[in-house]
């Protein structure tokens, strides 16, 4: 894995494979409008891995079936929003053009890889089908590839297993399986949702290898989303924490773990089992995460929050840099620390007042 750009620098001399800017996806009910995901902003350059990292409900999966074009009625991704590939918009395309796209320039790891193999036919014909609608190879040349594929993934004697349906694959065995055929669609960038989730720790540990492994070879940009603070500890160079559907800090992997400043990022860290030997029990967040339904006008974990005080109530905190280069920023208004409670929470006040005058910005 690389060290990469900031992804709230988008002037950079490399431009972004992907580049999100204030992407909102929600989905209308009779009674409501649920703010799945509420004004994120990223990008991933080749060659790095960004973790999306928060519990169930956070918003995590939406945001990667936002960028799929996966999101189905009653959901839509409102105007605005902006999803970039390569520097085509995304958010403008077609059915037709985003299916192009999903074949060929963004693959897709699930968690549940018999999601992405159809039972019926061999792994074999999956991957040869992919090699043919992709890049155009068929007859013994797509077998040849279907095997180097395999190879590829570590899956032994990859001949013989061309030949086999996705029940006589193992978990995670499916789940390279799985990777193969991604890989046959020649990607600039993957997107793993929660894909080690259901393996069992020895095996995730390889299919986190094999990740990393083909990404040098590849140089391929990853977006890995998962709730597991350890998965992102191993893969990712840099983290966003997601809390509600925003995101309330970024930084550096290494920078996140050792210096963690919103307090929904430092309560994640002390769940680690490990973390807190010396304690019987494990800490934990105490509720759990609320539906966004309203406008995010205060802070969405403050009635979680060990730390909350009156004005998280009624002030909804905009990131503040905690490192001179940009590259770690949190959405705390205990932050900037040089300053005062009070300073700090009109600091946000008029960085909210700013934020609304400019739509198309970060507003997690």
């Amino acid at each position: 894995m690389n060290s990469t750009l900031n992804d709230a620098n988008p002037d950079s001399s490399t431009e972004p494979v992907l580049s999100v800017r204030n992407l909102q996806t929600v989905f209308r009910t009779d009674r409501e409008l649920i703010r799945a995901v509420d004004g994120i902003s990223f990008d991933i350059s080749k060659g790095e891995t960004l973790g999306i990292v928060g519990e169930s409900g956070s918003g995590k999966s939406v945001t990667a079936r936002s960028i799929m074009g996966l999101v189905d009625s009653p959901g839509e991704i409102l105007p605005k929003s902006s999803i970039k590939f390569n520097g085509e918009e995304l958010t403008e395309y077609t059915d037709a053009e985003y299916q192009q796209i999903r074949g060929s320039g963004i693959g897709m790891v699930f968690q549940d890889p018999l999601k992405s193999l159809n039972p019926v036919y061999t792994v074999g014909n999956q991957i040869k089908e992919a090699l043919r609608i992709n890049r155009g190879i068929s007859g013994q040349e797509a077998t040849d590839k279907a095997i180097e594929l395999l190879e590829d993934v570590a899956i032994p004697d990859p001949a013989r297993r061309l030949k086999e349906y996705p029940h006589e694959f193992s978990g995670g065995m499916r789940q390279r399986a799985v990777i193969a055929m991604m890989l046959a669609c020649d990607p600039d960038l993957l997107i793993c949702d929660e894909p080690t989730t259901a393996l069992d720790v020895t095996i995730q540990a390889q299919i986190i290898e094999l990740l990393q492994d083909l990404q040098e070879e590849r140089d391929l940009a990853i977006l890995f989303i998962t709730h597991d603070m350890g998965v992102i500890a191993e893969i990712s160079d840099r983290v966003n924490v997601m809390y509600a559907g925003e995101f309330v800090e970024k930084a550096p992997v290494t920078e996140l773990f050792e210096n963690p400043k919103h307090p929904y990022t430092e309560g994640l860290l002390d769940a680690i089992p490990g973390t807190n030997a010396e304690k019987e029990r494990l800490n934990t967040i105490e509720g759990d995460v609320p539906t966004p339904n309203e406008q995010a006008t205060y802070c969405r974990f403050a009635p979680r929050c060990p730390k909350a005080f009156e004005d998280c109530e009624q002030v909804h905190p905009v990131h503040v840099p905690i490192s001179e280069d940009g590259e770690h920023s949190a959405a705390c208004l205990l932050y900037p620390e040089d300053r005062s409670t009070e300073e700090a929470v009109e600091y946000h006040r008029e960085r909210g007042r700013e934020a609304e005058d400019v739509p198309e910005g970060d507003h997690a």
